[in-house]
């Protein structure tokens, strides 16, 4: 679902920009104001680390040509609170943006907006926390987390449809769009809700006390909060670099839709002005575009446009058995050096916020 600059106008993407960062500022605020425990700036992290090799999992939506990734903005309000869920989320959506391109930088204010501040300032609370209550058993948490997904999963894609629409740049007539966004984001929202329950599930009973709100008992035999961030980071870097080459071709559920709300089959039209000069720009800073080497003639991926598949993974038949080699070791080192940047970021973001030194 990460937007690219071709559906937006400057005065939306700009304005996005602006509600984005008063949202991060005030979440730098709370979390500068309330505190917290010494271990909040490694779980930002790993966790910030983990999502973004799991964003590089493209799984099919089966019978629609079409598929999904997970967004993960519910997963880290639950398991870091809503504040420093959008500080991590934002952090990973910022690298993809300018070190991968994988959504625009004009746009990526509205990608923080829809996948970051609605899940965790608005589902989180109102969806999440109301099922949920105060004690919630394994049977009603997990309700409550397929719950909110759902919601998620239709609020994010809703405010695309609205982003789109006031830009009045692509040729996406409003009805049209929306009817091919909601549902199928409603297929991936299972999706997003089934690994959410599962990682929490995972979590409670190996270290119930990194759950936000979580009553149960921490078993006397628990694993040491090292060995379980070490666990995660470990899943993360396998899923980055060797997972990540299973990832489905099929275009997402935002680019999918795309090409059958409009008459152009989702082919965007070149960046003009402003557009133009951000794509440039981006196409300079992008070290490893669309999750893979840069094409030695300098051809790639047009910045924060759509591609073949957010892992640049060739069809055998096109480029032969060494093309799908070297589009391998290039999604490998890309998730590899993503998978570690997001880390590194968040750790040295984290201990500035708290005032120590990185």
């Amino acid at each position: 679902m990460h937007m690219a600059d071709a559906l937006l106008s400057p005065a939306v993407g700009g304005a996005m920009w602006a509600a984005s960062a008063a949202a991060i500022a005030y979440a730098t605020h709370r979390l500068r104001r309330d505190g917290g425990d010494d271990r909040i700036v490694p779980l930002m992290g790993v966790l910030g680390a983990f999502l973004f090799a799991a964003q590089m999992i493209t799984f099919t939506i089966p019978a629609t040509g079409s598929s999904g990734h997970l967004g993960g903005g519910l997963l880290l309000a639950i398991l870091l609170g809503p504040f420093a869920a959008v500080l991590t989320i934002a952090s990973v959506l910022v690298v993809q943006a300018l070190f991968f391109a994988d959504g625009g930088i004009l746009a990526l204010g509205c990608n923080i907006f829809n996948m970051g501040v609605i899940p965790a300032f608005i589902v989180y609370p109102l969806v999440y926390r109301k099922i949920a209550g105060t004690s919630p058993g394994q049977r009603r948490r997990t309700v409550a987390i397929l719950v909110s997904a759902l919601v998620g999963l239709q609020l994010g894609p809703l405010c695309v449809v609205l982003e789109t629409w006031l830009s009045g740049i692509a040729a996406l007539p409003f009805t049209t769009f929306l009817l091919f966004m909601q549902p199928i984001h409603l297929a991936i929202g299972v999706v997003e809700g089934g690994v959410t329950a599962a990682v929490v599930s995972f979590l409670l009973k190996a270290r119930p006390d990194i759950v936000l709100g979580a009553t149960e008992a921490v078993p006397s035999d628990r694993h040491p909060l090292r060995g379980v961030l070490a666990t995660f980071m470990a899943i993360a870097l396998v899923t980055g670099g060797v997972v990540s080459w299973e990832a489905s071709r099929n275009p997402d559920g935002l680019e999918w839709a795309i090409a059958r709300a409009t008459a152009t089959g989702g082919q965007e039209a070149p960046p003009r002005g402003w557009q133009g000069i951000v794509a440039r720009l981006q196409q300079k800073i992008a070290v490893l575009p669309d999750y893979s080497f840069k094409r030695p003639d300098g051809a790639g991926p047009a910045a924060g446009q759509s591609t073949e598949s957010r892992t640049g993974m060739p069809e055998k038949a096109a480029g032969g058995l060494q093309s799908v080699a070297d589009a391998r070791v290039g999604t490998s080192v890309a998730g590899v050096v993503g998978t570690i940047m997001v880390l590194a970021i968040v750790w040295v973001g984290g201990r500035i916020l708290a005032g120590r030194r990185p």
